[in-house]
């Protein structure tokens, strides 16, 4: 199921796709809803990021080959960020790269959506009942900055540099989810969370033991190799499978774009 949150005739909803009709909602999507029978036309709405977390958890250097081609070494444990929820943006929205940095890269990377508040969970808890679904992400980072300030608040906190959408798929398999990156219709990225250094579920349960988890709050797992600098006017679109594809635009105020 694809779980889509859009604005039609000036109201939000959120939906389900079949097909290319979206069949509004009732109830909530963190528990019981039903589907109605009224569908809007997926060409008549706006989409909208698919959840408004209270918090986007990143994980730095989880794939091996992306640590190595920053020079990093890998994490023992968990390497942890977090981007603060203004600056989430949807599908086809922009990302303004900011006059503060001089390399604004992409990162393409699948998220976690947390369906129920949880905490404190063990080593043998499941988590398949505390996870919603898993969408497409973009965790823009401004590279320079991150280089220079060493921790990653201001590097990745920018408004617009929390790409998330176009919507939330449940029922997927987390172990094996293949990602791929276009920059401007060219491949960057390619990765399967087969290759993640700290598998899903092992985050769910390591970050409940951190911080207590929200419906609706983002965990971005990882970046694969890959990752390269924009420019104003570039398209980076995220595709994962069983999900879609997250497509945005570079812009930068006052920049000449490319062609």
């Amino acid at each position: 199921m694809k779980i889509y949150r859009f604005r039609y005739r000036k109201k939000v909803l959120q939906g389900v796709l079949k097909e290319e009709f979206l069949f509004p909602i009732a109830g909530s999507i963190y528990g019981d809803f039903h589907i109605g029978t009224s569908p809007v036309p997926i060409g008549d709405v706006r989409i909208l990021p698919p959840v408004l977390p209270t918090k986007i958890i990143g994980i730095g250097r989880n794939y091996r080959e992306h640590a190595q081609e920053l020079g990093n070494p890998l994490p023992a444990e968990p390497l942890l960020f977090l981007k603060p929820p203004t600056a989430v943006i949807g599908h086809l929205d922009a990302v303004v790269q900011p006059p503060a940095s001089v390399r604004v890269d992409y990162e393409g990377e699948v998220a976690v959506v947390i369906r129920k508040k949880i905490r404190q969970l063990r080593d043998d808890d499941p988590v398949d009942d505390a996870i919603l679904g898993y969408t497409c992400f973009n965790d823009v980072t401004a590279r320079d900055l991150q280089t220079k300030d060493v921790q990653f608040t201001r590097a990745k906190g920018f408004d617009t540099f929390a790409a998330v959408g176009p919507c939330i798929a449940t029922g997927l398999d987390p172990a094996s989810l293949r990602l791929k990156t276009f920059l401007n219709g060219k491949l960057v990225q390619s990765g399967t969370t087969a290759n993640l250094i700290f598998p899903i579920p092992f985050l769910v349960r390591f970050l409940s033991r951190i911080m207590t988890l929200n419906p609706g709050d983002i965990i971005a797992t990882g970046t694969p190799a890959g990752v390269g600098v924009t420019a104003p006017g570039d398209r980076v679109d995220v595709q994962i499978e069983g999900i879609g594809v997250l497509s945005n635009t570079f812009t930068r105020p006052g920049a000449k774009e490319v062609s």
